[in-house]
């Protein structure tokens, strides 16, 4: 361990599962980078919601008790000589878990050096919800000019950030959000159109906006939300299964799909990061190039202090939030 660096840290800590998924903030020991890995001091951690889900046991992934969530790091390389980027880059990671820490290990595959200014919420939304939503749209959607996008959640992380990447990708876009706020924000972030799925005829209301049906459907509520939105598909159209905020599983009707001829397409962007490196590379660097460009402009973020962490998890779990969550770890 470098002299310059503390033996100790703080960390929020999950050590025991429980339905509320508590979390305790606790001194550990900072740890020590493998030969793969770059040791990073935390300067702003990620939310996403399979935060809300691993800390209760839920999610796909279950670490080893005790463990520290935390996905998405922005951060400054402080240990890990001998790899392409150097001690001292500012970085943007995935951090595979260990994230909501003074300081994380990441792999060296996935921290990505940062242009100088850019503000830590905006690096790790187009570090993280940008990607996944590009995959999704153009790998797994297959989404063509001229399409009808339906986009559910639309003011949060990946629901914005689909907003936005189908507009770019010339689709028509109709977003749906939970509540008057949220709605103005999908206009914001370019939505064509815009509406509340907590009322009751929001399948009605897409129909007449899109009597042929849409062709895209970007799905990260799940439960109802999602069964519902196979009775406004497109001939051919692709329901893309993005997750289960609101948190049900989706029980697809699967006469619909045969209907409309349709397909029901998993995302699994952490899954993809990990076989397909180069490809997960290529798509992050084009959004952030998109962003340089000005072709991209995101909605504001929602920063939390380290010490706010369970009130952070719980607005997001309880879809309080409008676009990127975030800690703010360090100076």
């Amino acid at each position: 361990m470098s002299a310059a660096l503390p033996a100790t840290m703080r960390a929020w800590r999950v050590e025991q599962i429980t339905e509320a998924g508590e979390m305790q903030l606790r001194t550990i020991e900072v740890p020590v980078p493998g030969p793969d890995q770059y040791l990073v001091r935390v300067e702003a951690a990620g939310l996403a919601f399979g935060d809300t889900l691993i800390v209760r046991g839920k999610y796909q992934v279950k670490p080893p008790l005790p463990f520290t969530p935390g996905s998405e790091v922005v951060g400054t390389i402080v240990q890990g000589e001998g790899g392409p980027l150097a001690v001292g880059t500012r970085i943007a990671s995935s951090s595979r878990q260990g994230g909501f820490a003074e300081y994380a290990l990441v792999p060296r595959t996935e921290a990505i050096a940062m242009e100088p200014g850019l503000d830590a919420g905006a690096a790790l939304a187009l570090r993280s919800n940008f990607p996944t939503s590009l995959f999704a749209l153009r790998h797994a959607g297959r989404l063509q000019a001229g399409e009808t996008l339906l986009v559910h959640a639309g003011a949060g992380g990946v629901g914005s950030a689909a907003v936005q990447l189908g507009k770019l990708m010339g689709a028509r876009v109709i977003a749906t959000a939970g509540g008057p706020d949220k709605v103005k924000a999908c206009r914001a972030a370019g939505a064509d159109e815009a509406l509340d799925y907590r009322s009751k005829d929001w399948v009605d209301t897409v129909k007449q906006l899109a009597p042929g049906g849409v062709d895209v459907v970007y799905d990260p509520v799940g439960g109802e939300t999602g069964v519902q939105s196979l009775r406004c598909l497109a001939f051919g159209a692709r329901y893309l299964v993005i997750g289960f905020a609101g948190g049900a599983l989706t029980q697809l009707p699967a006469n619909r799909l045969l209907l409309h001829n349709a397909s029901a397409v998993g995302v699994l962007w952490g899954e993809v990061r990990k076989r397909d490196p180069a490809l997960s590379a290529r798509l992050t660097r084009e959004v952030y190039d998109w962003h340089r460009s000005g072709q991209l402009k995101l909605l504001p973020s929602q920063d939390y202090e380290f010490e706010q962490a369970r009130e952070a998890l719980a607005a997001l779990d309880g879809r309080a939030s409008v676009g990127k969550v975030w800690l703010r770890c360090g100076p």
